[in-house]
């Protein structure tokens, strides 16, 4: 009867390091190799079928963790906040996956719930929302800033709804600062279109979802 092996994998974005171990913990192969689905599938197969595969919920883990479901693995993906590599004196790829694998086998994995994808593109628009708001807030944060810097204080809180966008209307600043002031008027509108047509497609996706209704 063949032994239960053990995978594991330190995920890099061009390459990975792929160590297999037995039950009792040894190392039966380390290779490192393209992050192309037949190099991966070829160098997991090793283990035999339905292996126990460790990685990290790292910089994107999201093919890997499919590839790895298509296969019929046992996938288990760790939390990088609950690794605490940074009390580790040594630190390698090939050691990390060891140590990924150590961890599995012991029981001490802090493990990251693998979310099917379609709760994947969901997070990825609502995450995506965030990032353009904030960059959003920022070009607006830029305009107060050329208007702090000639002593203008603004008559809104919302400088750009439509008492606001009177106010940036009518000043009369140099043309170096009004250039900027318009820039980021122009780009502000850009990112308002996008917010909300990303807004659009998440309300078309969540519609339906009992908790989504709720909020």
């Amino acid at each position: 009867m063949s032994q239960k092996e053990y995978v594991g994998i330190d995920l890099h974005r061009r390459r990975s390091v792929i160590v297999r171990v037995n039950e009792q913990g040894e190392k039966l192969s380390a290779v490192r190799v393209d992050n192309d689905p037949e190099l991966v599938s070829s160098a997991i197969a090793q283990a035999g079928k339905h292996p126990e595969v460790v990685l990290e919920a790292t910089y994107g883990w999201y093919w890997l963790a499919d590839l790895l479901s298509d296969m019929g693995a046992k996938i288990h993906l760790a939390n990088p906040s609950g690794l605490n590599w940074e009390n580790r004196r040594v630190k390698n790829d090939e050691r990390d996956a060891l140590d990924l694998v150590k961890k599995l086998r012991l029981g001490e994995l802090p493990e990251a719930w693998i979310a099917p994808p379609e709760v994947r593109e969901i997070r990825e628009l609502v995450r995506y929302r965030a990032k353009l708001v904030h960059m959003r807030s920022g070009l607006k944060s830029q305009v107060h800033s050329v208007m702090a810097k000639h002593g203008i204080l603004p008559v809104r809180l919302d400088m750009f709804g439509p008492g606001g966008t009177a106010q940036l209307d009518s000043l009369r600043l140099p043309s170096g600062y009004a250039n900027r002031i318009e820039s980021l008027r122009d780009l502000v509108i850009f990112f308002d279109r996008e917010v909300s047509m990303i807004e659009r497609e998440i309300h078309q996706m969540l519609k339906d979802d009992s908790g989504y209704k709720a909020i």
